[in-house]
């Protein structure tokens, strides 16, 4: 498929992909594709990522119930990352991060010291099996 062709992978094959809320504009997460897991969200409109640390395709929401709909498929003007404007769903307001959270960017900084921003929805523990 010549539009995967336009993706530079960098050299484990992998494109950071970046998960942004359609309709409140929020970055809910990141994370890495390779070329099937892109050509798989195209094809289902439902992200798929790579996990690194299981070395396999993660269809988001796969345990969870915290799928992510897909609605556009961005890529940056270098050709090396994706965005993805998605709906969150399985939870009112979506949970995106496995810490229960709507979002992974919950800790600022703030004189010196991260501190999180955003409150845990759902335990983690009642999330996941």
């Amino acid at each position: 498929m010549k539009w995967l062709d336009a993706v530079r992978w960098d050299a484990q094959g992998l494109v950071p992909v970046i998960a942004q809320e359609a309709g409140s504009g929020d970055v809910l997460m990141f994370a890495w594709m390779n070329r099937e897991a892109l050509q798989q969200t195209a094809e289902l409109r439902r992200a798929v990522y790579f996990s690194r640390s299981r070395n396999k395709l993660w269809f988001k929401g796969e345990e969870s119930g915290h799928v992510q709909i897909v609605h556009e498929i961005r890529l940056d003007c270098d050709q090396d990352v994706i965005l993805l404007k998605v709906t969150q769903t399985g939870h009112e307001p979506g949970i995106a991060c496995h810490t229960g959270r709507h979002s992974c960017f919950f800790s600022v900084l703030d004189n010196g010291d991260w501190k999180a921003t955003e409150p845990v929805l759902k335990d983690p523990r009642t999330i996941y099996r």
